[in-house]
């Protein structure tokens, strides 16, 4: 049993299985946390899974996390299908209608001429069962990569994404959340990897509109960009660094992939991430960004080398023993920040 978060540490279930849940979020729903991700349980690198399902996790304490099982399970049969374990499914966020009383997912689908779809599923309950409703949707006619997906008190919703190795939007959705209303904003331009922001996770706080995005340089690690607004659509001032005492440059060897507050803390801010790679924490982002440049800059005039190391480490797909690292964010003023803690108590936060 576990009594504070550890973070980077292997992160088992009450049955003291290693935790599933990759490139998700957690939500808060009659006095128990959800925490729902990517099972990566048989992504070991030597096949061709890169996915087992949805699984979702509940806690009451957010330190021991009972498995509720898939609730959005593989179709293995199905060759076409975008739940083909097969299938590059990530980042599944869940939010909940109020109007339809309906459970809405998005899912990221990579193809493998590269291009980025989405799937939309919904259900009665957070647990499911979760029934397909849309598949190969292009929201905009973009390829959108990494995304976040927030609601509003008035129950307007919003979808925050990766126009894939361009910019940011923030996209309308329409009141049941299952389709953009065609009115967008952008955000954060760069011309190509790894200057692009990806992995994007928006929270709100004291009236002011925060974004977390990494950097594109797939599952290596890069360092993080904060930005704040004062509306849903910006105009975002972009802040720094968020992880100032990390020398590497990595956002401490992870990536962020969603914010929550905590229930009923005042000013308990958790940012959730993945660090994909534990086996490569020796490495240091500048040892590999200007090797992504090299690929993605058409006016690249240096002569850096693949290093065979970083191509190893590019090439690795185990994802199946990624770990984990949960963090409070500390606030200076409207800045946010991320400190290392080797463990970390809510309790220890009004």
């Amino acid at each position: 049993m576990y009594h504070a978060i550890y973070p980077g540490k292997v992160w088992l279930d009450t049955e003291g299985k290693r935790i599933q849940a990759h490139g998700g979020s957690v939500m808060y729903w009659d006095g128990i946390y959800y925490w729902y991700g990517e099972n990566k349980e048989k992504t070991t690198g030597d096949n061709d899974i890169w996915h087992w399902g949805v699984r979702c996790y509940t806690s009451t304490d957010l330190y021991n996390w009972e498995d509720k099982g898939l609730i959005i399970p593989p179709e293995p049969d199905d060759t076409d299908s975008s739940l083909h374990p097969s299938a590059q499914m990530d980042r599944p966020h869940i939010i909940y209608n109020q109007t339809t009383g309906k459970f809405v997912c998005w899912l990221k689908i990579m193809h493998k001429d590269k291009t980025q779809t989405v799937t939309i599923l919904t259900a009665d309950h957070i647990l499911g069962p979760y029934q397909k409703i849309r598949e190969g949707f292009k929201p905009l006619n973009m390829s959108a990569g990494d995304f976040d997906l927030v609601v509003a008190e008035d129950g307007k919703a919003y979808y925050y994404f990766e126009r894939v190795h361009s910019e940011t939007i923030c996209a309308d959705l329409t009141a049941d959340y299952t389709d953009v209303t065609g009115y967008y904003s952008t955000h954060f331009p760069h011309p190509y990897p790894p200057y692009v922001r990806e992995a994007t996770a928006h929270f709100q706080r004291k009236g002011k509109h925060y974004l977390l995005t990494s950097g594109t340089t797939g599952y290596l690690p890069n360092p993080s960009e904060a930005a704040i607004a004062d509306t849903w659509h910006g105009p975002y001032q972009v802040q720094e660094n968020p992880h100032l005492s990390d020398e590497s440059h990595t956002s401490y060897h992870s990536q962020i992939s969603s914010v929550f507050k905590v229930h009923g803390k005042k000013d308990l801010y958790i940012a959730m991430a993945d660090r994909w790679m534990p086996k490569h924490m020796h490495l240091q982002y500048e040892r590999y960004r200007e090797l992504f440049e090299k690929n993605f800059n058409p006016d690249y005039s240096g002569n850096v080398q693949m290093d065979e190391e970083i191509l190893k480490c590019v090439l690795d797909k185990n994802t199946s023993i990624a770990d984990y690292v949960w963090l409070p964010i500390r606030f200076e003023g409207e800045n946010a920040y991320i400190d290392w803690l080797d463990e970390w108590r809510g309790e220890d936060y009004e």
